[in-house]
């Protein structure tokens, strides 16, 4: 294998193919063929120069198409659709279909990632597979496979689609010996297999893309680029950042080399992903940022991701105003909805935390089983949270299907923090100190200490709650230590909270009587008695949503996970 220096570089013998899946078929006259040599070598300014030139002299098919090329790396829009668009028409009035095709694919791409126009992109694919039904077995007919089952993995959350077409990419590309198209195929193909949670067969495709990479066997630097992005990608839905790592370096190198911006920010939105969940959280906010300010400057559509990143890492640092108004910016994003519901159990708020997870699992089909377990994780501790006990274990057992199915260790991780939530909401806390020790022993083996401090956080709360006071303290102290360290202001106080609370264990019997107001506890016996929320509101003639804020306010004071364990710790300390 090549050295990371190497990434991208185009031996001798495939130069002449390095434009293979984009250059025109047949000559091209002088003028137009300096154009395209110079985006074969990443000059994109030269190259627009070169085209502009030749079509000053004569307007061609092949010289339009180049210079939106030349746009399209210089991220200019304008330029850029307006030559597309006249390379298109072009090719129809000259009869060639595939050259035709070729740019109502790219037309439809550019339309989604330039102005988020999925209704103009629908129209332009169509126009595409249209015109490439007498050419089965070409090029063009390659890549709209391979566009179409992004869009059917990216858009519409549907990996059994885009495994069918990313398959019939790759072997098209693999009977006309293109290899870059048939490495896009692969690259695909795997993700879609690791969205169903078949991990192994998705990484092995994956993996091989990646070495032809490295290798020099691709020249496409789109199919380079995307090939080692899907690879991140993969890595991410099934938490193997070891894995991740190691490429993200190479992809930045590339996207760097070629001065690929669009690409190198996308990239460093999934980098930031590995970095926070490393813990090097000052790293992950300025490649986020980076990001966020590169995609809106010239491609807004892909910029929400970026941002909701940066949302999440607010949350978790316990800057919640601020991660508010970032969630808010891309409230309908997917990534979005689970910080949202994240936020909506650290502020205590578990019914919008069970919405916002419903919302999300209803974006995916039950085939997509490695992005819907992070949704069905949130959903089993905001039913716990919430003191449905039914619910939470439904949503447990869907889980421990799920990554059952998706055999991807890290993901036990969550499974078992899951399961403490639900043993602890139950009563049932032997169960709970056994799981979430396991939580963090895992997190820990996986380097991810913000997850690692959480669990041990709770862990030691079960263990307070079997009366094992000095192991409590222990891992109170633990949690507190690497909480802080990190940045994470929120959860560090709540573990010193804990903390001081059994360690003074003769205070603990007077203290929560005085944490409550005399409404809240009111509201706490009306609750013990199994009264809901609205029948509580009605005996109090408050609204339904005062009532709710009085119980999240009660759980919040009483540093409790959920109306049951506040019930629990009432009975137990003579409060009712």
């Amino acid at each position: 294998m090549r050295s990371t220096g190497e990434l991208g570089r185009i031996p001798a013998n495939r130069k002449a193919q390095a434009l293979a899946s984009l250059q025109p078929d047949g000559p091209l006259s002088f003028a137009v063929g300096k154009g395209w040599r110079a985006l074969q070598r990443g000059e994109w300014t030269e190259a627009r120069r070169q085209f502009e030139r030749s079509l000053a002299v004569e307007e061609t098919a092949e010289a339009w198409e180049g210079l939106a090329w030349a746009a399209w790396w210089l991220s200019d829009a304008t330029l850029l659709f307006d030559a597309r668009e006249q390379a298109y028409r072009s090719y129809r009035a000259r009869g060639n279909d595939r050259g035709a095709a070729r740019c109502a694919m790219w037309l439809a791409i550019d339309s989604v990632e330039f102005r988020n126009d999925g209704a103009v992109a629908n129209g332009w694919m169509q126009r595409a597979r249209r015109l490439l039904k007498r050419h089965a077995q070409s090029v063009e007919a390659a890549w709209l496979a391979a566009c179409e089952a992004h869009h059917a993995l990216m858009a519409d959350k549907n990996p059994v689609t885009a495994q069918r077409l990313a398959t019939e990419a790759a072997s098209i590309g693999e009977a006309l010996r293109i290899i870059d198209v048939e490495m896009l195929g692969r690259a695909l193909e795997g993700l879609a297999l690791v969205s169903q949670g078949q991990v192994r067969d998705g990484m092995r495709l994956l993996d091989e893309a990646t070495a032809a990479v490295v290798a020099g066997e691709v020249a496409d630097r789109q199919a380079i680029g995307l090939a080692c992005c899907y690879l991140i990608f993969a890595c991410e839905r099934v938490r193997d950042y070891a894995r991740a790592a190691q490429w993200c370096d190479r992809v930045k190198q590339f996207c760097r080399r070629w001065r690929f911006t669009m690409l190198f920010a996308v990239c460093r939105t999934q980098y930031a992903g590995v970095l926070m969940w490393r813990g090097q959280w000052a790293e992950a906010e300025a490649e986020l940022q980076a990001a966020a300010r590169e995609l809106t400057a010239i491609r807004p559509a892909l910029a929400s991701a970026a941002t909701a990143r940066l949302a999440d890492l607010r949350r978790r640092q316990g800057r919640w105003d601020e991660a508010a108004a970032l969630f808010e910016r891309v409230e309908t994003s997917t990534v979005a909805l689970l910080g949202r519901a994240e936020m909506a159990l650290d502020r205590g708020d578990p019914r919008a935390a069970v919405e916002f997870a419903e919302r999300y699992l209803r974006r995916y089909a039950q085939e997509a089983r490695a992005e819907r377990v992070s949704g069905l994780e949130v959903l089993t501790r905001a039913c716990a949270a919430l003191g449905d006990l039914v619910r939470a274990r439904d949503a447990l057992r869907q889980l421990e299907d799920t990554v059952q199915a998706v055999a991807a260790e890290p993901l036990q991780a969550f499974v078992r923090f899951a399961t403490g939530a639900v043993a602890a909401c139950s009563g049932d806390h032997a169960e709970a100190r056994a799981a979430f020790e396991d939580a963090a022993d895992l997190f820990a083996r996986f380097e991810a200490p913000f997850e690692e401090g959480r669990a041990r956080l709770e862990l030691g709360r079960a263990l307070a709650a079997t009366r094992r006071r000095d192991a409590a303290a222990a891992e109170l102290r633990t949690a507190a230590g690497l909480l802080r360290a990190l940045g994470a202001a929120r959860e560090a106080d709540r573990a010193d909270a804990l903390l001081r609370q059994v360690s003074s264990p003769g205070t603990q019997a007077a203290d929560p009587v005085a944490r409550l107001t005399g409404k809240e506890l009111e509201i706490l016996k009306m609750t013990a008695q199994g009264l809901t929320d609205k029948e509580i509101a009605a005996r109090l003639h408050r609204s339904e949503h005062t009532i709710h804020r009085h119980v999240a306010n009660i759980l919040l004071r009483l540093d409790l996970p959920s109306r049951t364990a506040a019930v629990a710790y009432a009975l137990r300390e003579g409060l009712l």
